[in-house]
Formats: C-alpha cells, structure tokens, sequence
C-alpha cells in the first residue's frame, strides 16, 4: 500500500495522523516546532491528499491495518503518534492492538458518540463537505477573509478567523476532493461501538485531549472514552474546537513532546 508521506526533523521518531477530510498539511501549524524536536513523519491516509484509496472496505479496520503496514514498511514500528478526529481514532486502535505504537497522543477522537450524537456527527460532517465541493471554485475568495472563513471552518475550529487564508483553503481544497471522504464516513456511520483496553493493558503513555469547545465531538464524550482506556490521561483544551493543533498550536506542541518525551 503507497502511502505519502513527508518527513522533517531530526530525532525520536513521530508519527502524526490527519482526520476526516485532511492531509499532512493539516498539521502545519505544529510541524515546525515538532520537527525541531523530533523526527517527524506525517502521513495522507488512503484516499486523501496524494495517497491513493483503498480497494474494498473503507473502516477503521482497513484504514488501522494501512497505517499499520506503513509502519512496518518503513521501519517505524514502535513510533510515538499523534492523531486527530478519525486519525485519532486509528492511533487509538494501533495503541490497542499493541506492539505497533510507542506514546500516544489522540486529539478529539471520534466513535465515542451516543445515540443521536454519532448522527449529529454524521450530520454535520457530510453537510460541510457538501458545501466544500459546491464552493470549490470560489473558495479562494471565501477564505480570504476572516469573517467567511469563521464560516466554513466554525466546525472544526473555535477561532477561525485567526486561521491564514492559504491554511483554510488547503483544508477545504483537500476536503473537496478526497477520494474516500464519502466511503470513511459511510464507514463511520455503520461502525461497531469503539473496543477498548483493560487497565493495565497499555505499556506506554497516553494523553487523549479534548476541546471544551468541541462542535463535533462533544465534550461529554471524552469520559466515554476514559472508560474505554482506562489507562490514559484526559487534557482539556480551554476554548478549542475540534482541532486543538489549530487553536492552541503551541499548548498542542507543549503536550505532544512532553508526552513523548521518555
């Protein structure tokens, strides 16, 4: 499986997983000062950004064993990672299979919805990338303002306006054209309830951090979650959306190379 890839930095390896709709870009407010630390690995999963899709089944499933893969392939079995919504997700699931991950960082994870929520998600995910692909040819202009693109990205961040213009136009560009985008949230949707680890059964450090201002993942989840992995640590995030890593760049940054520092 082909997956891209960039790497920057020198040191302890560190891996860094997008979310629904992404790529490796949407990393960019954190890549630098990650890399002056680390030797850091983002990746586009199967079927966003230059990665080719898979054939078959699009799921957590297929898209963990990818990551998985990927790892082995380029001797990186063993790497701390961070992940964010549906990446979070799979650094969550590598971190349960074990032997694949060494700490882990997981920033808004999705899955740990309840009844309605995982709809909501479903809901609001999907309406968003419609607009993307409607608006694609004007987004340039959308997103050269503040005001407009505290519209489009009021989803995934609490502060969008705060974002570049050429930041927001990476990520509704990438999103508008994912080739999976479709088949992972359909696989979202239909997914079984998240599967969990037992306490003691982590060997290494986890931090699950959360937004206080999360529109997508509601906050309330983050206990669900705990429970789940009983063995993590929870980090707030005060006045964060969904995306930490854009809100609070540098409390992001503090978090990733304090947790994997051993």
């Amino acid at each position: 499986m082909l997956i891209n890839y960039v790497r920057h930095g020198e040191g302890k390896p560190l891996l860094l997983v997008h979310g629904l709709g992404g790529n490796w870009r949407s990393w960019r407010a954190i890549l630098g000062p990650l890399a002056a630390e680390r030797s850091v690995t983002a990746i586009d999963l199967p079927g966003f950004g230059k990665s080719p899709a898979l054939s078959g089944e699009v799921s957590i499933r297929t898209m963990s064993d990818a990551v998985a893969q990927f790892l082995r392939e380029h001797e990186l079995v063993g790497t701390d990672a961070v992940g964010n919504s549906v990446g979070a997700r799979l650094v969550l699931e590598l971190a349960r299979r074990g032997g694949l991950l060494g700490a882990v960082v997981a920033l808004g994870p999705v899955g740990f919805w309840a009844g309605w929520e995982r709809y909501s998600y479903g809901a609001s995910v999907c309406f968003w990338w419609r607009v993307a692909q409607l608006m694609n040819q004007p987004m340039p202009a959308i997103t050269r303002h503040g005001w407009s693109r505290s519209l489009v990205l009021k989803q995934l961040s609490a502060q969008p306006a705060r974002l570049s213009a050429s930041q927001a136009l990476e990520e509704m560009r990438g999103r508008a054209g994912a080739a999976s985008f479709g088949a992972m949230l359909g696989g979202l949707m239909r997914a079984a309830p998240v599967e969990g680890l037992a306490a003691g059964g982590l060997k290494k450090r986890l931090v699950i951090g959360w937004g206080r201002c999360d529109r997508i993942c509601f906050p309330r989840q983050a206990q669900r979650a705990l429970r789940l992995f009983p063995d993590a640590h929870i980090h707030w995030f005060e006045h964060c959306g969904h995306y930490p890593h854009w809100d609070a760049p540098e409390e992001t940054t503090r978090l990733i190379l304090a947790t994997t520092a051993e």
